[in-house]
C-alpha cells in the first residue's frame, strides 16, 4: 500500500508539474527515452550486440513467445515445454540459461529477484508492444537488475508515436493455437500528450498432451512530450492459465509417444484436469525525462510489480505428517495416507527507483545513476482437498517470506581520442541483502546473507572507412539464486565471479557486412548441478573453482540485389569446468557416491550454434525468406557422457509475407510462416540423473520435445 502511494503521489505531483510546464511543441523534435540511453550500449561501444527495430519485431510477432524473436541472433538456443513456443518457454544465449541474462524493460529490472530467471508467460504478446530490442552478449555495460553472466537484454516500449493509429492483428495455428490483439494510439494530442493500449489474448492446445495455454494482457500508457521534457506512465500485465508440461519425457517413452505429459497422472483414473499453473502479474512504470540544459539529462524512474498466484498438483497417497496433519481415525482403523491436491502459492511485490543522468560535453559523454529496489515475496503452500478427509478449513502446510533488497549505482565514461579512436570505461557498485524465513521442505532454515560488489569495465573501440574495431575487459559478480540457500547454514554457496574478455571486427561495405568476435568467458565459484542433495534431500548447486567459455561468432550479411540477400551467423566455442565432483545416489546402501572428472563440457552448452535467413523480394508487396538453426550436441549434465546428450539438431522454416494495397486501409499485412519445414524430431532441452539400485547403475534421460511440422497465419490490419 506504501508503495501504491508513493506512485499515486508522484504521478499526481509531476503531472502538475507538466501542465504548469507545458510549452509550444509545434518544432519539437522526438526526445529518445533516456532510461534507454543509460542502459545501452551505443553503436561504438566495446560490446558484441545486436539491435532489432520494430519492422523486424513485426513479422516475428505471430504468437510465439518473446524469446522466440530472439532465435535468428547469434548463439543462442531456445526451447518451449509445450512443444510450439506458446506458454512456458526458456533460451540460453552462449550457454548460459535465463537467470543469468539480465532483462530490463524500459531500464527496469524483470528477472524475478528471487529464482532471477523470466517468465515471459506473464506478459502474453508483450511483443505487441515493443519498439526495440537490444541485445548484449556478454557482461555489457552496466545496467540495472541481476548481474549479466552470459548477456543483458533490453526492451524499449517509450517510442512517442506521432500519429494517431489502431490495429487489429489475428492469428490462427496449429494445435487450436489463436492470437488476438487489438491495440490503438492517439498519436500525439494537442502536440503534447499521447495514448497507448492494447488488448490481447493467446491460446492453444499445446504440442505436448493437455499443454494448454489460456492467456490474457493488457497495455496502457499515457505521457506528455514538451520540449524539453516527457512524462510517462505505463501499466502493463497479463493473467496466465497454463497446463504443466515441466516434467519432461523419459528416454522409453518419447520413442514411441513423443507427446507424453507425465502431468497430472498421480490422479488413477484420468489425469487430474487442473494441474495447472496459474499466475497474474501487473507492471507500473513513471518516467520522468528532462534535459536540464543542452549538456545534461535527467530521468526519474518510478516501478512496482505485483504477482501473485500458484500451481496446482494431485498427489497421490501421501502421508498426512508430510503436511504435519495428524492421522485420520474411522472407526477402529488408522489411516495414515491420503489423496490430496495442493496449491503453492507465491504472493509478491517488487519495487523501487532509478536515477540517470547523461552529460555531453564536447568528445565526452558521462553516463551516471542508480538505484534502489525491494522484493517482498511469500510462499504459501495450500492444501484445498483430501481423499480421506482430516483437513482443516483454509489449511497452510508452509509459510515462508522471504525480503531482497539492492541498491546500486555506477558511472560510464565515453571519450572520443580522436576521430577514430573512442574510450569506454564503466564501474557499477551492487549491494543487496537477503533474508529468507525457511523454505517448503525446511521450514527452520533462516539465512541472512549480504552481497557487495564491484563491476569495472573497460574498452576502445577504432572506427574508419567502414572499419570498426574494439576490446574489451569486463568484471561481473553475482548473488546465488533462491534454491542455492538451501543447502543449509553450514554449507552456504558463494557468489559467482565473471572475467570477460570481448575483441570484435567488423566491416561494413555498401551491400556487405562481416563480423568476428572473439570472447573469453572466466568463471571462479560458477554455480552448477553437480547431483548433490542438500540438507534435506533436494538436488542442489555447488560452486566449481574454475570453469570457462571461449568462443568465436561470425556474423555476414550481404545484399546481391533490392530482391534477394542473406543474412547468416555461426559461434564455435568450448565450454569446459577443469574439475568437479559427480554425485549419486546409492538407493541400496542409502548415501551418495562420488565420481571426480576434470576438464568436462558445461551442460546445455553446444559447441556450435548458426543460424541463417535468406530473403527474396519480388516486389513491394511480397516477402520470402527461408530461415534455418543449427545447435550442436548438447550435454544434459557436466560429465561429459555421451549417453546424457542431446542429438545436434538442424531446421528449417519458410515465412512469406503479403502486403496488399488497400486505399481505405492504413495497411495490410498477412502472414504465413511454416516451422519445421521438414518435420525434423528434436528436443532442445533436457535433463538427467543417474543413481544405483539392486547392484546396478542405472541412468534416466528427460526431454522436451518441439513440434514437427506446424503452422501460424496472421493478419495484421492498420486502420
Amino acid at each position: 500500500m506504501k508503495v501504491q502511494l508513493l506512485v499515486a503521489l508522484s504521478l499526481t505531483t509531476l503531472f502538475s508539474f507538466a501542465q504548469k510546464n507545458q510549452v509550444d511543441t509545434s518544432n519539437q523534435k522526438e526526445l529518445i527515452p533516456i532510461e534507454l540511453k543509460s542502459v545501452r550500449a551505443s553503436a561504438k561501444a566495446p560490446f558484441a550486440k545486436t539491435n532489432i527495430k520494430q519492422q523486424e519485431i513485426a513479422k516475428l510477432n505471430t504468437g510465439a513467445d518473446l524469446t522466440f524473436a530472439l532465435n535468428g541472433t547469434p548463439n543462442i538456443v531456445v526451447n518451449s515445454d509445450a512443444g510450439i513456443g506458446v506458454g512456458y518457454t526458456g533460451l540460453k544465449i552462449r550457454g548460459t540459461d535465463a537467470t543469468r541474462i539480465n532483462f530490463t524493460l524500459n531500464g527496469i529490472p524483470f528477472n524475478d529477484a528471487e529464482s532471477q530467471g523470466t517468465f515471459f508467460v506473464n506478459m502474453p504478446d508483450f511483443l505487441s508492444s515493443v519498439n526495440t530490442i537490444q541485445i548484449q552478449r556478454g557482461v555489457g555495460t552496466s545496467t540495472n537488475g541481476v548481474g549479466s553472466f552470459g548477456a543483458s537484454v533490453n526492451m524499449s516500449t517509450n517510442d512517442v508515436v506521432q500519429k494517431a493509429t489502431a490495429e487489429i492483428n489475428n492469428s490462427i495455428g496449429s494445435f487450436n493455437t489463436f492470437k488476438n490483439t487489438v491495440k490503438a494510439s492517439s498519436g500525439l494530442l494537442n502536440n503534447a500528450f499521447t495514448i497507448d493500449a492494447r488488448l490481447s489474448r493467446i491460446s492453444s492446445d499445446g504440442y505436448i498432451d493437455r499443454a494448454s495455454s489460456n492467456l490474457q494482457a493488457f497495455y496502457f500508457s499515457g505521457g506528455y512530450v514538451g520540449k524539453k521534457s516527457s512524462l510517462k506512465l505505463n501499466i502493463f500485465g497479463g493473467n496466465e492459465k497454463t497446463y504443466q508440461a515441466w516434467n519432461g519425457i523419459d528416454a522409453q517413452t518419447i520413442k514411441t509417444n513423443r507427446t507424453f505429459n507425465i502431468s497430472g497422472t498421480e490422479k488413477a483414473d484420468a489425469p487430474y484436469s487442473n494441474e495447472t499453473d496459474n499466475y497474474k502479474q501487473t507492471h507500473y512504470q513513471l518516467f520522468y525525462n528532462a534535459s536540464l540544459n543542452k549538456n545534461l539529462e535527467l530521468s526519474f524512474t518510478n516501478f512496482l510489480t505485483t504477482g501473485i498466484g500458484y500451481y496446482e498438483n494431485y498427489k497421490a497417497n501421501e502421508r498426512f505428517s508430510k503436511y504435519g496433519l495428524p492421522n485420520v481415525a474411522v472407526g477402529a482403523t488408522t489411516i495414515s495416507r491420503s489423496d490430496f491436491v495442493r496449491q503453492l502459492w507465491l504472493d509478491n511485490q517488487f519495487y523501487g527507483q532509478l536515477l540517470n543522468f547523461i552529460y555531453k560535453k564536447n568528445n565526452s559523454l558521462l553516463t551516471f545513476g542508480g538505484g534502489w529496489s525491494t522484493y517482498a515475496g511469500k510462499h504459501i503452500g495450500k492444501l484445498i482437498w483430501s481423499k480421506n478427509g482430516g483437513l482443516p478449513i483454509d489449511f497452510s502446510f508452509y509459510n515462508n517470506p522471504a525480503l531482497k533488497k539492492e541498491q546500486h549505482s555506477f558511472a560510464k565514461w565515453e571519450l572520443a581520442l580522436s576521430p577514430n579512436w573512442q574510450l569506454f570505461t564503466d564501474v557499477q557498485y551492487r549491494s543487496v541483502q537477503y533474508t529468507m524465513q525457511g523454505f517448503r521442505n525446511n521450514p527452520t532454515l533462516n539465512i541472512q546473507r549480504n552481497f557487495n560488489f564491484i563491476n569495472p569495465k573497460i574498452g576502445i573501440t577504432y572506427n574508419k572507412n567502414g572499419w570498426q574495431n574494439f576490446i574489451s575487459y569486463a568484471i561481473a559478480n553475482k548473488e546465488p539464486n533462491r534454491d542455492d540457500f538451501e543447502v543449509g547454514l553450514t554449507t552456504q554457496p558463494l557468489h559467482e565471479q565473471l572475467h570477460n574478455i570481448e575483441i570484435g571486427i567488423e566491416k561494413k561495405w555498401k551491400n556487405t557486412m562481416l563480423s568476428a568476435n572473439f570472447y573469453g568467458m572466466l568463471y571462479n565459484n560458477q554455480l552448477v548441478n553437480t547431483g548433490k542433495i542438500n540438507d534435506v534431500g533436494a538436488y542442489t548447486r555447488v560452486n566449481v573453482d574454475k570453469s570457462y567459455r571461449v568462443g568465436l561468432e561470425l556474423q555476414a550479411k550481404h545484399y546481391f540485389s533490392k530482391t534477394f540477400n542473406v543474412d547468416a551467423n555461426v559461434a564455435f566455442s568450448r565450454n569446459k569446468i577443469n574439475n568437479f565432483t559427480e554425485f549419486f545416489d546409492n538407493y541400496d546402501l542409502g548415501i551418495q557416491q562420488t565420481i571426480e572428472h576434470s576438464n568436462t563440457d558445461i551442460s546445455l552448452s553446444p559447441n556450435m550454434v548458426s543460424s541463417y535467413s535468406i530473403n527474396y523480394i519480388p516486389n513491394k508487396n511480397v516477402e520470402c525468406t527461408l530461415i534455418g538453426k543449427y545447435v550442436g550436441k548438447q550435454f544434459l549434465d557436466n560429465t561429459q557422457n555421451n549417453s546424457r546428450s542431446l542429438d545436434a539438431f538442424y531446421t528449417q522454416d519458410l515465412r512469406i509475407i503479403f502486403t496488399p494495397t488497400i486505399k481505405i486501409l492504413t495497411g495490410v499485412q498477412c502472414i504465413a510462416q511454416i516451422n519445421n519445414l521438414f518435420n525434423a524430431m528434436y528436443s532442445p532441452n533436457g535433463y538427467t540423473f543417474s543413481y544405483v539400485a539392486g547392484g546396478a547403475f542405472a541412468t534416466e534421460n528427460f526431454y522436451f520435445p518441439m513440434a514437427g511440422t506446424n503452422f501460424m497465419l496472421a493478419v495484421n490490419v492498420k486502420l
